[in-house]
C-alpha cells in the first residue's frame, strides 16, 4: 500500500482560504445554536484551494496512494465526515484514516525536545507510529508546511535531525501549498 500523509493548512487549504469557515458558520448559526462539533461538516472547515485539489487529484491518479490525514482538522470530525468534506470539495479519494494524537502514541525515541520544533517533532512521531502499526505500507510520503525533513540548513550549515522524516516534502509557501513548482513531482517520486 502507498500512503500520503497529508496536512491541510498550508498544503491544500492555503493562507488565502483561512477563515472562510467563519462566514459559513455565521450562515449556519442563523438557523442553529449548536457547538462547533455539531455543525454541518462544510461549516467546520475552511475551503480547500481549487488548484491545490487539482494537483492532489493528479497525484492520487498517478500513484493510487491512500490518504492518511495528519492535519489538526482531525480534531473536528470523524474519518467518514472528513471523507464527505473531501468529496464536497472535489477530491477524488476519501482519506482512509487519521494518525493518532501524540498522547496515544508509544514512541521510544530518545532525542531532546525543542520548543522551536515541538509541532514538527510531535507530528513526526504520530506518522512514525502509524507506519509501525501498518507494515503493509511499502511507499509513503508526508507533506506539510511544518518542516519535518531530516536535513535542514541553518547559518550555512547542514544539520541532520534524528527525530525527523526521510520521506518528506515541505510546502514552504502557504499561499501556494502543493501548487509550488516541483512539489507534485517530489511527492510522486516517493510514491512510485
Amino acid at each position: 500500500m502507498k500512503a500520503l500523509f497529508l496536512d491541510h493548512d498550508g498544503v491544500i487549504c492555503l493562507s488565502n482560504n483561512w477563515g472562510s469557515r467563519w462566514k459559513k458558520q455565521r450562515e449556519v448559526r442563523k438557523k442553529l445554536t449548536e457547538d462547533e462539533r455539531s455543525l454541518p461538516v462544510h461549516a467546520r472547515f475552511d475551503n480547500i484551494d481549487g488548484k491545490a485539489i487539482k494537483v492532489l487529484n493528479e497525484i492520487i491518479e498517478k500513484t493510487n496512494a491512500e490518504i492518511v490525514v495528519t492535519s489538526d482538522w482531525r480534531n473536528w470530525c470523524t474519518v467518514d465526515e472528513m471523507g464527505e468534506y473531501y468529496e464536497s470539495q472535489g477530491i477524488i479519494k476519501k482519506p482512509i484514516s487519521f494518525t493518532k494524537f501524540i498522547q496515544d502514541c508509544d514512541y521510544e525515541e530518545d532525542f531532546p525536545w525543542s520548543r522551536e520544533w515541538d509541532l514538527e517533532q510531535t507530528r513526526s512521531i504520530e506518522i512514525k507510529q502509524y507506519l509501525r502499526e501498518h507494515p503493509e505500507i511499502t511507499h509513503w510520503v508526508a507533506v506539510d508546511d511544518l518542516n519535518m525533513g531530516k536535513k535542514i540548513m541553518s547559518y550555512g550549515m547542514e544539520y541532520v535531525r534524528d527525530w525527523a522524516l526521510d520521506n518528506f516534502v515541505l510546502t514552504r509557501y502557504r499561499r501556494e501549498g502543493i501548487k509550488q513548482c516541483g512539489v507534485k513531482e517530489k511527492i510522486i517520486s516517493y510514491l512510485k
